[in-house]
């Protein structure tokens, strides 16, 4: 592990440890002890009923952002393909990326109504867009020289954005997936907190509204946790996928 690891894990105990002690005598109701919270969420989250709202919100994630990554992708390389078509409707791709999905809720819950459908939906409309614009401005920095030298070479268009667009484009194409996974869990609770029966934001909406603090901290931190892992994972599989890149970057660095 790396000093730098070991820092962020020594910085992050400390923390915990300081809460632990900080809230032992609470007497709060907003703010309870850490180990009545975490004796809850033990049997709340690892034996009781409430796995199945974590389930029913990692059923809409794991529809919703593999969906808005594929779709960004896809329709990225079609802008950066047909490049005057690109430049004609990125005025109102932009145009649209602005308008927060929050804000479009309730019109997509009149639409759409209150199941699945529209939470993963939610997902997909705010989560498409940093991959889809991350991968048109990583397609169109291609350096033209190497596109030049794929097109003396006769390499057809198919093998040209396998082994020269895609691979010069990943590492913006990642950092946009990135983006898209925080925001497809953000909206995933979002859709959770509107007309919802289920799912990770139902629970803490639904514990607030009761007055019940410590379950709704277990929802919070939960949700902490799921979010912390699903970064960790994403972290694993980049080092994988950009492993030439980062190696490249690391060269670099030393020379």
């Amino acid at each position: 592990m790396t000093v730098a690891g070991i820092w962020r894990l020594w910085f992050f105990a400390t923390i915990l440890a300081m809460w632990w002690v900080l809230s032992a005598d609470s007497t709060s109701t907003f703010f309870p002890p850490l180990q009545k919270i975490l004796t809850q969420l033990y049997d709340l989250w690892i034996v009781g009923d409430a796995r199945r709202e974590l389930w029913s919100s990692l059923g809409h994630f794991a529809i919703g952002y593999p969906a808005a990554g594929l779709l960004g992708i896809g329709i990225g390389a079609l802008l950066w393909k047909f490049h005057r078509v690109g430049h004609a409707v990125s005025p109102v791709l932009y145009f649209v990326y602005v308008i927060p999905t929050a804000a479009m809720l309730p019109a997509i819950v009149a639409v759409m109504g209150i199941g699945s459908p529209m939470k993963i939906a939610v997902i997909v409309l705010a989560a498409i867009w940093p991959t889809l614009l991350n991968t048109l401005d990583g397609m169109r920095g291609i350096d033209p020289v190497m596109l030049d030298t794929a097109k003396v070479m006769h390499m057809s268009s198919a093998r040209t954005v396998r082994t020269v667009v895609l691979p010069g484009a990943m590492p913006q194409i990642m950092a946009g997936l990135r983006h898209s996974l925080q925001i497809s869990v953000i909206m995933m609770v979002v859709s959770e907190l509107v007309a919802s029966r289920s799912g990770i934001g139902f629970f803490i909406l639904e514990a607030q509204q009761r007055f019940a603090m410590t379950e709704m901290w277990t929802g919070i931190i939960v949700l902490a946790l799921v979010g912390s892992a699903l970064t960790f994972l994403f972290i694993a599989v980049e080092r994988v996928v950009l492993a030439w890149y980062l190696g490249a970057r690391a060269v670099e660095r030393k020379g």
